[in-house]
């Protein structure tokens, strides 16, 4: 099976930069890769707050990942600034596939690209609920159609 090119900043929908730390490189001197998928789940999440769509605080709606996965492209390492390109894959009734890209610095193409999937629960009784408006709305903007 042939390996997929990166995807390009024109793929995505909406974009969230995030800064690279110190702590981020391992011992070979580039990025650790779990440290791409606590910065997929910044960037979702981040930008989400920013669009008034998630309280993280006293929302009645929280999303819990139950899938994950990335492909690695380009080596990205401390101070290289990153720029995450979000889109979403499939809007379901209560879950949210979002894919993302990370772009170093200006790079036109992605150095990584991952998904997670997102089920929106009721805080309390961490049982599934259906997308609220607000939260719908918002996803439904930077939906994603291949071709």
């Amino acid at each position: 099976m042939a390996r997929p090119e990166p995807g390009k900043r024109s793929d995505y929908r909406a974009f969230y930069e995030i800064t690279t730390r110190w702590s981020d490189n391992d011992i070979y001197g580039h990025m650790n890769n779990v440290v791409h998928y606590a910065l997929f789940d910044t960037a979702v999440n981040g930008w989400l707050i920013g669009q008034g769509a998630l309280d993280i605080h006293a929302g009645e709606q929280i999303g819990l990942i139950v899938e994950t996965g990335c492909r690695y492209f380009t080596e990205m390492a401390y101070p290289d600034p990153v720029t995450a390109g979000i889109r979403v894959a499939k809007l379901g009734t209560s879950s949210v596939r979002y894919e993302v890209g990370l772009f170093r610095g200006d790079d036109a193409t992605a150095a990584a690209e991952g998904f997670f999937i997102h089920v929106y629960v009721d805080r309390k009784t961490r049982k599934p609920a259906p997308l609220n408006d607000r939260l719908r709305g918002v996803l439904a903007g930077v939906v994603h159609v291949p071709g």
